[in-house]
């Protein structure tokens, strides 16, 4: 031996879980999707984008204000999030002990996540749901239990008892779950509470919604509520969220998060967003009131069959045609949805509600692509 050591391919030093990780799917943006996927001839017309859940309106006119205004760039903002932290608990009624602030609502899921998973640990979700579930876990080196559905979309909470064992440390539910829009009774998540596990419920629509079990943090240490302010407050692309914990778990995640998570940026938007929410909750009235319209459209086509949602899009199985070619006809006619092609979630897509200019654009197309499918 010369005493050098033998290359190594970065392959042989990365952990074995993530080799073959598969990633999350992330949402393209919109000129990728009109480049790629419409005919010439609605080019121009400006597309319509009902494929991300994001809010058609936009922030707080006061959010691009204050940012402007903003002088502090030069220095790292409060790593504490002291004054942002005040807003939101005055927001959801408790106290600053009890409240996190991640870089999206998915920093919050992933910091629970390293905060309670070793390898091979198990976590429990029930499908279809929000996919960032699965990506957590994966990068975390554990394993995810995915749980079917009842065929309403509900939770079979003796099938998640049944799948609990001595390694199963997390249940995510989403309520609303994406992409259903149904919601889980509170009865059901104090059920789950009293076994013991971690629930993390995810409630990014609670607005669209109403209803919540953030008052329960302080009685059940065992229970995270996550939150964001992408989709009620149209900041998805400032990224900033936040969980509601009871002070004790609060403080575990504290000492593990990144000191200077949430940029000054962020900070100021959500600030605004709190104190113009009037403003922005007339916005989510209005999207909620065209979630209405739009489902009342969709049971109107004859070849879908929308679900009831409490969030801010609708499902619909495609229930005559293939759902891939409703789709790739919408993308056609610069108009995008998500699709989806999984085994308990086959010939799906979901439509984000969009302003009633929007839904106009896509009850016509879903018109012209009835008679175009079926004469």
């Amino acid at each position: 031996m010369d005493g050098k050591m033998a290359r190594t391919s970065i392959r042989d030093l990365m952990r074995p879980n993530l080799r073959h990780l598969a990633g999350y799917t992330p949402v393209v943006p919109v000129e990728r999707l009109v480049a790629e996927g419409c005919d010439s001839s609605a080019v121009t017309r400006p597309p319509v984008k009902l494929d991300a859940n994001e809010n058609p309106y936009g922030p707080s006119p006061h959010v691009l204000k204050a940012i402007a205004r903003s002088e502090a760039l030069h220095a790292y903002p409060d790593a504490e999030q002291r004054t942002l932290r005040a807003a939101l608990a005055e927001y959801v009624g408790l106290a600053s002990e009890n409240i996190i602030v991640g870089n999206g609502s998915d920093e919050v899921l992933d910091m629970i996540i390293r905060l309670l998973l070793e390898p091979g640990d198990r976590v429990l979700s029930c499908i279809p749901t929000f996919g960032m579930y699965k990506f957590l876990t994966d990068v975390a080196g554990g394993r995810l239990i995915e749980l079917d559905r009842t065929p309403d979309y509900g939770i079979d909470l003796d099938a998640v008892k049944a799948a609990t064992d001595a390694k199963t440390k997390i249940v995510f539910l989403a309520s609303p779950n994406n992409p259903t829009g149904n919601s889980v009774p509170r009865e059901q998540v104090v059920d789950l509470l009293e076994t013991g596990l971690f629930v993390v419920i995810d409630e990014a629509y609670f607005e669209f919604a109403g209803h919540t079990v953030a008052g329960l943090v302080n009685d059940y240490e065992n229970l995270m509520v996550a939150r964001t302010f992408s989709k009620w407050a149209g900041l998805a692309g400032v990224r900033i969220g936040y969980a509601i914990v009871s002070p004790q778990v609060g403080a575990y995640l504290n000492q593990i998060k990144q000191p200077y998570n949430i940029s000054v940026f962020a900070q100021i938007a959500a600030l605004e967003s709190l104190k113009d929410r009037e403003y922005l909750m007339g916005n989510v009235r209005a999207l909620v009131d065209e979630r209405a319209r739009l489902f009342d459209i969709l049971q109107g086509v004859d070849y879908l069959s929308p679900v009831p949602s409490e969030g801010n899009y609708v499902l619909c199985n495609v229930t005559r045609g293939d759902g891939e070619q409703v789709f790739n006809l919408l993308k056609q006619r610069n108009i995008f949805v998500r699709y989806y092609d999984r085994p308990n979630l086959k010939n799906c897509f979901r439509i984000s509600v969009g302003r009633p200019e929007d839904t106009d654009r896509l009850a016509d197309a879903l018109a012209e692509i009835g008679l175009e499918l079926h004469g």
